[in-house]
C-alpha cells in the first residue's frame, strides 16, 4: 500500500503537481514587481519633478532603482524559481540559480552575440544590458538549479574533494549543466527568438480576440494554480512583455492588463456583496465581515483570491461565468482602445499611481465600465445562488452541521 502511494505521489509530482509547484514558484520573483513599479513611477518627472525634494537627482535615483529591478528581472526569476521550485530548498539553491543564469547568458552571447541579432531587443530598451531570451533564461536557470539541487545536495565526494560535496556541489554542477544548455540555446537563438517575436506580434496584433482568450484562461486556471504560466509570457516575454513595455512608455501596451481593473475593482466586490446578501440570516453577520473585508482587499489591492475561492468550488457555474466575463472585459477595453497597466495587480492603488502615465489612455472609462460589470455580477450571483440553492458561504447544509453535532455528542 505504501509503495503504491509513493509511486502515485512521484507520478503526480511530475505531472499536475509539478506544474502547480512551478506556478507557485513564479510568485516569488513576481512579488518584486510592486517595488519595481512604484519606484519607477515615483522616478518620473510628473510626480517628484526634476528637482524633487530640493535635489535634482532624487527622481533619477528612485527611477534608476526601479529600472534596475526590471533590468535584472531574468536574474530574479532564476533565483526565485530555484528557491520556490526545489523541495526544501535553501540559500545554496539561490546561489545555484544565480550562477546558472550568469553562465547561461554568457555562453549564449558567446555563440550568438546580441549586438548582431535583430528582434531580441524590446522597444523600450536603451540600456547596455541585453539578455537573450529575456525572462525565459531565468526560468530555465531556476528550474535546472532546483532539479539539480534535489538530486545532488546530499552527494558524497572522495575525502580529498569532501569540501565541495553536498550543497557546495550544486552551484558547480549547475554551472556545467548551463554551459551545455547555453550552447544549445545559443545555436538556435535566432530561430527561437524569431518564433517568440512572431507569436507575440500575432497576439498583440489581435488584441480583442487575444486579450479575451487570455482573460478567460487566466481566471480558469486559478483553481489549479497554473495561471502564472500564462502571465509570464504575456507580461514579460512576448513582444518585449506587456507589463514591462507599459512602464517603459511603449504606447499601446496594457493589452493583457487593462481589462482586469473592472473585474477586480468592481465586479468581484459586487459578487462578494451578493454572497453576503444571500447568506442565511443566522450567518449574515459572520459572512458579511469576511466578504466586506475581501471586497475591500480586491478593490484596493487587486488581491482577488479570498473572493474567488469562496465560490469557485461550491458554486462552479458562477466561476465559469466569472472566467467568461473576465475575457469579455479584456476584449471590450481593447476594442475601446483603453490602456492601463499594473505592477502588482489591477486594484485601486495601481489605478491611482499609473493612470497618469503617458502609456495610460482613456483610463477613466474603466470606472463606468467597472460599475456596469459590478451590477451584472451582483444580480447574476444573487439570482443564481438563490435559484439553484448554491452552497456559498453562509448557505451550508444545516443537516450536515446537525449530523456533525450529533456525532460529536456521542
Amino acid at each position: 500500500m505504501s509503495t503504491t502511494t509513493a509511486e502515485g505521489a512521484k507520478k503526480s509530482g511530475g505531472g499536475l503537481a509539478g506544474l502547480q509547484r512551478f506556478g507557485r514558484s513564479l510568485m516569488l520573483p513576481i512579488a518584486t514587481l510592486p517595488a519595481a513599479g512604484i519606484l519607477l513611477r515615483f522616478g518620473q518627472d510628473d510626480l517628484l519633478g526634476k528637482d524633487g525634494l530640493g535635489w535634482d537627482k532624487v527622481a533619477a535615483v528612485i527611477g534608476s532603482a526601479g529600472n534596475a529591478l526590471f533590468d535584472f528581472l531574468p536574474l530574479l526569476f532564476a533565483i526565485g524559481i530555484a528557491v520556490g521550485f526545489a523541495r526544501k530548498g535553501d540559500g545554496s539553491t539561490a546561489v545555484a540559480g544565480a550562477v546558472g543564469w550568469v553562465v547561461f547568458n554568457r555562453v549564449i552571447q558567446a555563440i550568438a552575440p546580441v549586438s548582431s541579432q535583430v528582434g531580441y531587443k524590446p522597444a523600450w530598451d536603451s540600456s547596455p544590458l541585453h539578455w537573450p531570451y529575456s525572462v525565459l533564461t531565468g526560468i530555465v536557470s531556476g528550474i535546472v538549479a532546483a532539479l539539480l539541487w534535489q538530486r545532488y545536495h546530499r552527494i558524497k565526494l572522495p575525502a580529498w574533494l569532501a569540501f565541495f560535496g553536498g550543497r557546495r556541489f550544486v552551484p558547480i554542477i549547475t554551472a556545467f549543466a548551463m554551459i551545455i544548455l547555453g550552447v544549445l540555446f545559443g545555436l538556435v537563438f535566432k530561430y527561437v527568438d524569431a518564433g517568440i517575436q512572431n507569436l507575440g506580434k500575432a497576439i498583440v496584433d489581435q488584441p480583442v480576440v487575444g486579450g479575451g482568450i487570455y482573460g478567460f484562461f487566466n481566471r480558469l486556471l486559478i483553481p489549479v494554480g497554473l495561471h502564472q504560466l500564462l502571465n509570464v509570457p504575456m507580461w514579460f516575454i512576448f513582444n518585449g512583455g506587456d507589463l514591462t513595455n507599459f512602464f517603459h512608455h511603449v504606447q499601446g501596451s496594457g493589452t493583457f492588463m487593462t481589462g482586469f481593473f473592472p473585474i477586480f475593482m468592481f465586479a468581484l466586490p459586487a459578487a462578494a456583496l451578493a454572497i453576503w446578501q444571500t447568506a442565511r440570516p443566522a450567518q449574515k453577520k459572520i459572512v458579511g465581515g469576511v466578504m466586506i473585508a475581501a471586497a475591500l482587499t480586491s478593490f484596493v489591492t487587486g488581491v482577488t483570491e479570498p473572493i474567488e475561492f469562496s465560490f469557485m468550488f461550491v458554486a462552479w457555474p458562477l466561476y465559469i461565468f466569472h472566467a467568461i466575463m473576465t475575457g469579455v472585459s479584456l476584449a471590450l477595453v481593447n476594442a475601446l482602445d483603453i490602456h492601463l497597466g499594473f505592477s502588482f495587480s489591477a486594484g485601486g492603488i495601481d489605478f491611482l499611481l499609473n493612470s497618469s502615465l503617458d502609456t495610460a489612455h482613456k483610463a477613466w472609462l474603466l470606472i463606468p465600465i467597472g460599475l456596469v460589470f459590478g451590477v451584472i455580477y451582483y444580480f447574476v450571483f444573487r439570482i443564481v445562488i438563490t435559484k439553484w440553492n448554491l452552497r456559498t458561504p453562509g448557505r451550508e447544509d444545516d443537516s450536515i452541521e446537525a449530523d456533525l453535532d450529533r456525532t460529536a455528542a456521542k
